[in-house]
């Protein structure tokens, strides 16, 4: 959906992007992580059409940003880390203008407006003045006024930032909902809101893309899982390690007598169908009952802090 190839952005004698190459996948949610001045929020600029690169290019849905800017740009929806707001009027009457600055037809605006205030919890706020609202409803407008036009992605630079935590927990709900339905890509400080929420995270460090790597365990096609097998340790490794798409298997402690506690890593699926399945089946064919088979997914303060700390190339 969106994709930066080979992208270098620069501020005078400052480089804040050097040869990143990105991407966030349709309809999922992307975290981007990084130190204060790692080159996120340049990234999501670039990504939202603020401003080009000084090399490379920003693709939408495969088509480049500096071809067809207006086309791309209604396919984006943004939310910078100071919402761009308008103090004094009321919601209804801004997300009304906002619309109308993306060419929502004249027709339809009242209903896109009502719609996009019900999705975000705004409709007992729409003749509030902006500017008497908390600071939650005031993020809840920000957030509304990305959607206005219906775009198929939203970037959120920072949508939690200075929220309380009651706050906070509502707009990372708002956001898991609306992850449903758009490809969003957001950036935050906060690695359990991170954790919590996406389904792939990228790590920027110095302006250079270090580390991107899937929450659900699974990389390139491959999954780690642990599981809990009643059975004898020895014969059960053995076992598992003869299955094809396995390429790790190792013990771990148990927390049980009688029973294994074994980690596998391997490839999601082969010729014989998903590696959980051959699991179950191989196990079932041992008269070894799994207790317990989960995902296995790396902290993410672990390796977010081993990947800043690992030196510069």
């Amino acid at each position: 959906m969106i994709r930066l190839e080979h992208v270098t952005r620069k501020y005078g004698h400052i480089t804040a992007l050097r040869d990143v190459t990105l991407e966030a996948a349709p309809g999922k949610i992307t975290g981007l992580l990084g130190r204060n001045g790692a080159g996120k929020t340049t990234a999501m600029n670039l990504m939202a059409g603020y401003f080009p690169p000084d090399e490379g290019r920003v693709l939408i849905r495969g088509t480049d940003m500096l071809e067809k800017p207006r086309e791309c740009r209604r396919l984006i929806g943004y939310l910078p880390e100071k919402p761009p707001l308008y103090e004094e009027m009321t919601v209804k009457d801004y997300l009304k203008f906002v619309c109308d600055l993306r060419e929502v037809l004249p027709r339809a605006r009242e209903g896109h407006t009502a719609e996009i205030m019900r999705i975000c919890g705004l409709e007992a706020e729409g003749d509030r003045v902006i500017g008497h609202l908390s600071k939650g409803f005031r993020q809840r407008t920000g957030i509304a006024q990305a959607l206005c036009g219906n775009p198929e992605a939203l970037i959120l630079d920072e949508p939690t930032v200075g929220l309380d935590p009651m706050q906070a927990a509502e707009i990372r709900e708002l956001i898991r909902a609306l992850g449903k339905n758009h490809t969003i890509v957001f950036s935050s400080h906060i690695l359990s809101e991170v954790q919590a929420l996406c389904d792939r995270v990228l790590i920027l460090h110095e302006g250079r893309l270090i580390r991107s790597f899937d929450m659900r365990g699974e990389e390139n096609g491959q999954i780690r899982l642990r599981m809990s097998v009643a059975g004898k340790e020895r014969e059960l490794l053995a076992a598992v390690r003869s299955i094809g798409c396995v390429r790790k298997a190792e013990t771990l402690p148990a927390e049980e007598a009688g029973t294994a506690e074994i980690r596998v890593t391997g490839q999601k699926k082969d010729e014989r169908g998903y590696l959980t399945d051959q699991l179950f089946r191989l196990m079932a064919a041992m008269d070894a009952p799994i207790r317990r088979m989960e995902p296995e997914r790396d902290d993410l303060e672990t390796v977010f802090l081993e990947a800043v700390n690992q030196p510069s190339p």
